[in-house]
C-alpha cells in the first residue's frame, strides 16, 4: 500500500517534532539529591500543619564555625563542588527595554525550570553566585539546577522600588522566552523580598511563576489583595527566630493566616537564627520540591 504525499509530510513533521522535543530536558517534578547529607535540615524541634510548619534547630558553633573553613567567608571544601563553574556566565539581558546584569548558571535555552534569586540591600549578582559564602548553599543550588537540566539566574538589582520590580518582571518574561512553558521560581532574601511582594501584584508575572520564596524578609499586610493570592501561588517562608531586622513573629502571623484559609504555604523557622540564617540554612532541594517543578 502506498502512503499519500500528505501522510508522508505529516510523518516527517512528527519525526522532526520528536527530535526537537528530545533535545530539551523534561521538567523535573522532583530534584534529584545533591549533597543532601550536608544540606538537609538536621534536628527538627517542632512540626505542625502536616509538616508545612517546622522549627529547625540552629547552632552557630555547629552551623557556621563547624561548616566553614573561615567563618562566614569560606565554606569547607566538602560543601562545594566547583565543576559547575563551567556552566556559569555573566551576561547583560534586555529586561523589558532596560539592560540588566545577570549571572546565569545552566542552560541558556530549553531549561527544565528556572530559579531566580534576588539579593538584599548592598548586594549584587556576585552574592548569589558566590560558591564559598553562606556555607556553600548557593553552590549547592547551582549544582541542583545544572544536574537537573535547569537554569539559575542572579540579577544585580538596582533598586527595591517599582523600577526594580519592573526589571525583575522583565527577567521573568525573558526566562519564559528562553524556556517556554517551563516553571519559574522567584526567591528573595532580606530587603529583596520587596521585589517578590511587588511581583505578587503583577498578574503577568504571577501567571509565569510556579512559586515564591521569602527568606528572612519583611511581611506584606496587603498580600491578600494581590494577584498571587487570587491565583493561590505557592509561598515558601524561611526565617531566623532571632532576626533583629525583620521580626519572625510578623511573618509567622502571615503564614498562619494564610494556612487557616487553605492557602498553599510552608514555613521553616530556624530556632535562634539571625537575619542571614535563611540564606545559609534553607534546604533548596526541599523547598523547590515542595513548590513543584513539573
Amino acid at each position: 500500500m502506498h502512503l499519500s504525499t500528505a501522510h508522508l509530510i505529516f510523518r516527517g513533521l512528527l519525526a522532526c517534532a520528536v527530535i526537537v522535543a528530545s533535545s530539551f530536558p523534561a521538567a523535573a517534578a522532583q530534584l534529584q539529591p545533591f549533597k543532601d547529607e550536608l544540606f538537609s535540615y538536621g534536628n527538627v524541634l517542632e512540626t505542625a500543619d502536616g509538616g508545612d510548619y517546622r522549627v529547625v534547630d540552629y547552632q552557630e558553633m555547629r552551623d557556621i564555625n563547624g561548616r566553614d573553613q573561615v567563618p562566614e567567608r569560606r565554606a569547607k571544601r566538602a560543601y562545594v563542588s566547583l565543576g559547575v563553574k563551567s556552566e556559569q556566565v555573566n551576561e547583560t539581558i534586555d529586561a523589558a527595554g532596560r539592560s540588566l546584569d545577570v549571572t546565569r548558571v545552566g542552560r541558556g535555552q530549553g531549561a527544565a525550570f528556572s530559579v531566580i534569586f534576588i539579593h538584599g540591600r548592598g548586594g549584587d549578582r556576585r552574592l548569589g553566585a558566590n560558591d564559598w559564602s553562606f556555607g556553600g548553599n548557593f553552590n549547592r543550588l547551582k549544582n541542583l539546577a545544572v544536574e537537573n537540566g535547569g537554569v539559575y539566574y542572579v540579577p544585580s538589582v538596582r533598586s527595591f522600588d517599582d523600577r526594580g520590580v519592573a526589571d525583575i518582571a522583565g527577567l521573568i518574561a525573558y526566562a519564559q522566552r528562553q524556556s517556554p512553558g517551563r516553571p519559574v521560581v522567584l526567591a528573595c532574601a532580606s530587603m529583596g523580598s520587596f521585589i517578590c511582594w511587588g511581583m505578587t501584584r503583577n498578574p503577568q508575572a504571577v501567571a509565569a511563576l510556579k512559586g515564591v520564596m521569602i527568606m528572612g524578609g519583611p511581611t506584606d499586610p496587603t498580600f491578600r489583595s494581590s494577584a498571587a493570592y487570587k491565583a493561590k501561588l505557592p509561598l515558601f517562608f524561611s526565617h531566623g527566630s532571632a532576626d533583629s531586622v525583620y521580626a519572625a513573629a510578623d511573618q509567622v502571623a502571615l503564614y498562619r493566616s494564610l494556612k487557616a484559609s487553605g492557602y498553599p504555604s510552608r514555613f521553616v523557622l530556624f530556632q535562634t537564627g539571625s537575619h542571614g540564617t535563611p540564606v545559609r540554612m534553607t534546604d533548596w532541594r526541599d523547598a523547590l520540591n515542595w513548590i513543584g517543578l513539573d
